[in-house]
């Protein structure tokens, strides 16, 4: 099999040709179809995560076709499409785990991350972690959902049910969220980098009510803020951007500081929470909702090889939508 992999943070990823790795007791082998990157990915590589294995194949959000079933594995059967997210095992038994809050578990597993992931050929995967895509015909298409839509989708969530949402940071989780609240008839309102007039574009052509600089201000007070970009500066400027009792909702799982600010933005019960991971109940909701909504990723396609360019690309705001690495 053939593996971008990380040697050393801050280093590129290097390729390699490894043995065909043989799936343990509840485990599966996954011929990798399409993995999309993630700015997960950029944190890994970077070194902005601590406790990560190395060397490791980052990569989380993987679709392909099962290919090999590891001990006492009934499924999903060979040649199933599956999905691969972020969230590659939990303990099943500390207090997280035992509250449904597998997301907070306190000894999980990340795809790529502390165990090998998608950018590769093939990956070894959790056979209770790997989700049947049915009827997701299109693995380029579906790759983004497995952590930019299903992060997307819980963050939504903690946003609550009010009907003006902004997404600061209109890539690949935002450009999927918008889809699903268009589809649920509610406003968006996109903030981008200044000047990034694409990313503005393709957020009023997916329906936005409005797209500026992450600096302006919203024509109206919004009901809930959902921050993606990994810039603590965005949380004073979206608390001003929320009405009395709003929520501002941190989905990334990294951040830069967050710079002091007066506590009168944050009072009359405005709120600022953070998104933790996934759940698998998140993929399986997420998952039946995507199509039914018409949620459809945009993409830029680039081969396994490339996968450096890829994530500079993503550094560097060069694409709409997501990137997303084919063997």
């Amino acid at each position: 099999m053939s593996a971008m992999v990380l040697r050393r943070t801050g280093a590129p990823l290097v390729l390699e040709q490894r043995p065909l790795p043989a799936p343990g007791a509840g485990e599966i082998r996954v011929r990798i179809e399409a993995c999309a990157v993630c700015r997960t990915d950029l944190h890994v590589v970077d070194g902005e995560l601590p406790e990560g294995k190395l060397p490791v194949v980052p990569g989380h959000e993987i679709v392909g076709r099962v290919d090999a079933l590891g001990p006492g594995v009934e499924g999903p059967a060979a040649g199933t499409r599956v999905g691969v997210p972020w969230l590659g095992h939990t303990c099943g038994h500390c207090p997280y785990c035992a509250q449904d809050r597998e997301n907070l578990c306190d000894a999980p597993e990340f795809t790529g991350f502390t165990r090998d992931g998608g950018f590769a050929t093939h990956v070894i995967a959790d056979a209770a972690y790997a989700f049947p895509l049915d009827g997701f015909d299109d693995p380029i298409a579906a790759a983004p959902l497995m952590c930019a839509g299903l992060i997307g989708w819980r963050s939504l969530k903690m946003a609550g049910d009010g009907k003006r949402i902004g997404l600061y940071g209109f890539g690949a989780a935002a450009h999927l969220l918008a889809q699903v609240l268009q589809w649920q008839g509610r406003e968006v309102y996109a903030f981008t980098r200044a000047g990034d007039t694409g990313a503005q574009a393709l957020a009023l052509r997916l329906g936005a009510a409005w797209a500026g600089a992450s600096e302006e201000p919203p024509p109206v007070l919004l009901d809930a803020a959902i921050i993606f970009a990994p810039i603590g500066a965005l949380v004073p400027m979206a608390l001003r951007a929320v009405r009395k009792g709003g929520r501002v909702v941190c989905g990334g799982i990294h951040m830069s500081d967050i710079p002091s600010f007066p506590y009168s933005i944050l009072w009359e019960e405005r709120q600022i929470v953070s998104v933790a991971n996934l759940t698998r109940a998140d993929a399986t909701e997420f998952l039946a909702l995507a199509p039914k909504a018409g949620v459809r990723a945009e993409t830029a396609v680039y081969p396994l090889t490339r996968a450096n360019e890829a994530l500079d690309d993503l550094r560097h705001g060069r694409f709409q939508g997501a990137a997303v690495l084919v063997p």
